[in-house]
């Protein structure tokens, strides 16, 4: 495990940029810290982006703000631990949602921690490092 990098969830990044006092508590966890996002956190933001109708000026602050992080992309060793984590939690009889089980692939493929503040969606995946402030 990397001490320098972390992944950040897409409700973490979302409370960074719009300032949300549950930021403040996920300071510790990232400062200092090379901060990654998966490509999902990416397209998950562009949907808030476009279901909320955002003008222009908004989504300049979004480009602007992705430019501060790592973005981790697709590959094969990420799909092959999205097919094991989704089965899994399928079988387990505790199913989890195909954009959290990709997060957690990405974030089990480089080895680093997720700072999320929605850690039930990731309980029950072993190896994964969950830092919440819940």
């Amino acid at each position: 495990m990397s001490d320098s990098k972390i992944v950040l969830d897409t409700c973490v990044v979302s409370y960074l940029m719009k300032g949300n006092p549950l930021a403040q508590a996920y300071l510790p966890h990232i400062q200092g810290r090379l901060l990654a996002i998966s490509f999902i956190t990416v397209g998950e933001l562009y949907f808030g982006a476009e279901n909320a109708r955002w003008g222009d000026q908004k989504r300049r602050q979004l480009e602007t703000t992705l430019r501060n992080f790592v973005v981790i992309p697709y590959d094969h060793e990420i799909a092959r631990c999205y097919g094991r984590l989704f089965a899994e939690r399928k079988r387990s009889g505790k199913p989890i949602e195909p954009n959290d089980a990709w997060i957690a692939a990405c974030t089990l493929r480089h080895g680093v921690p997720l700072v999320t503040h929605n850690d039930r969606h990731f309980e029950g995946i072993s190896e994964l490092i969950v830092l919440t402030e819940r």
